[in-house]
């Protein structure tokens, strides 16, 4: 059952990272193989790296009261480009606002999920 959980969440993840692609201009996923690679690579960064950013990170993120932490995840999502061919960013901008949009989209259908989940039991 746990093994079906991790593979939907890839899978969501990287319809995430398809959709994020498909409305911010400058991010760009080539397919959804590529997708499916930059999710396990975005998991692997968020899981071992993106701890020690945020904690380097802190104090900006406490003195921008947050929206630090948008750069420290576009950080990420540079490294995931850097890593995935097939992954494009065009600038800062671009990448934080995927930042923004990924999380977003995540977040709504991770929800989504959740309430599938209740359903079925």
């Amino acid at each position: 059952m746990r093994n079906l959980q991790i593979l939907i969440a890839l899978v969501l993840n990287a319809a995430a990272l398809l959709l994020t692609a498909n409305i911010v201009p400058g991010f760009r996923v080539e397919n959804f193989t590529t997708a499916i690679f930059a999710a396990i690579v975005l998991g692997v960064v968020n899981t071992f790296i993106k701890p020690i950013l945020s904690f380097l990170s802190a104090p900006l993120t406490i003195v921008t009261l947050g929206l630090f932490a948008f750069v420290v995840n576009a950080v990420v999502l540079f490294i995931v480009a850097a890593v995935v061919p097939g992954v494009k960013i065009e600038g800062w901008l671009p990448a934080i606002l995927a930042a923004i949009v990924l999380s977003i989209v995540a977040t709504i259908l991770n929800a989504v999920l959740k309430d599938l989940g209740k359903l079925t039991k």
